[in-house]
């Protein structure tokens, strides 16, 4: 009598008949195996269109005109986005976009002493990447002087490039007093919390101890639309006592 063990040693033993498995479980199937890849790769692609459409400006509000404030205090809020929305009711849609767009962009330099100097330094090399990119036409200054001993880049009431040489000049800038335009435009009030104390001024009031000056280029690089800032510049110093 055979043993169990040679019956299930010598036993008949049938293939296992292939499964054909459907269109969704070979789908099912293959996102099990294959899905950590995919989610990656979409990633991948949404950081390149993310990264890229910044790079090419998409979906930016892109300025026309830009503005560099230099002093020792910040412009208040309220008074730079009124002066930014007065200009642009001057100026026109340099690039097409549909809308007239002016950019203030404030550097303020205060005490050099101490933390301040760390400050002053961060807020020098803005500067100085805002004058070598040639962001701003039009500049708005404190120290008319002192800036243009420094920095030698705005150009002279009559057009002219100024001389490198020169200690200071000036007939680079117009006191905002001295434009009839600037003195009308329609900047409201402002309003400032200074050590718990609201205070409100008169943006025109505040306004009217600034000059006013453009940039002048020695090179073919230029600010963008140069044509019409220098329109720009011309309507807002029509009437001026240059």
């Amino acid at each position: 009598m055979a043993s169990r063990y040679l019956k299930w040693k010598h036993r008949d033993v049938q293939p296992e008949q292939a499964v054909e498995l459907t269109p969704r479980q070979k789908w099912a199937n293959w996102w099990d195996y294959h899905k950590w890849y995919v989610l990656l790769g979409v990633a991948l692609l949404a950081l390149a269109i993310y990264l890229g459409s910044k790079a090419l400006g998409a979906g930016q509000v892109l300025p026309d005109y830009q503005v560099a404030y230099v002093g020792s205090t910040a412009l208040p809020e309220e008074t730079a986005t009124a002066l930014e929305s007065a200009l642009a009711d001057l100026g026109v849609d340099c690039n097409g976009d549909g809308q007239v767009v002016v950019c203030v962009n404030q550097h303020v330099i205060g005490d050099s002493s101490g933390q301040g100097a760390v400050y002053n330094y961060a807020i020098s090399t803005k500067l100085m990447g805002d004058l070598n990119a040639c962001y701003s036409y039009f500049f708005l200054l404190e120290d008319p002087v002192a800036f243009q001993e420094r920095y030698q880049i705005l150009r002279r009431l009559d057009g002219s490039l100024p001389d490198e040489t020169a200690s200071s000049d000036d007939s680079c800038s117009l006191s905002w007093s001295q434009c009839p335009v600037l003195r009308e435009l329609p900047l409201g009030e402002y309003t400032e919390n200074v050590l718990g104390q609201e205070i409100r001024g008169d943006s025109q009031e505040l306004l009217s101890s600034l000059s006013v000056a453009r940039r002048g280029f020695w090179t073919e690089e230029t600010c963008s639309y140069p044509n019409e800032c220098d329109a720009l510049w011309d309507a807002i110093t029509r009437g001026s006592n240059q």
